[in-house]
């Protein structure tokens, strides 16, 4: 019985970061769009290019995540393949790497 509860506590636990993921990348995709509406002056088109970019890498982390969760394979590190802890998925809900592979990674 205790399998059971944990089952669904770890199947809330990913909805609820599916649902954090989406709501993240509705939010970001809003944002894009916003960013990319020619504002007419040229004074701040480095701000506005840098803030794109960031953006854009903001929705790819986002999507990827997505798409792991999608494939099965969130939370696993794609390093070294052990579970990635849930508390560095609430706090980083689209990383890829455990922390120590994290570091390493650079």
């Amino acid at each position: 019985m205790t399998t059971d509860l944990r089952g669904a506590a770890d199947q809330q636990r990913t909805e609820q970061l599916r649902a954090t993921l989406t709501t993240e990348f509705e939010t970001q995709t809003a944002r894009l769009t916003e960013l990319t509406a020619d504002t007419g002056d040229p004074g701040e088109a480095h701000t506005q290019a840098a803030l794109i970019a960031a953006t854009r890498q903001s929705l790819a982390q986002i999507g990827d995540a997505l798409r792991r969760l999608a494939e099965g394979s969130y939370g696993i590190c794609e390093r070294c393949d052990a579970p990635i802890p849930a508390e560095r998925l609430e706090i980083l809900p689209h990383a890829r790497f455990c922390v120590p592979c994290q570091q390493k990674q650079g």
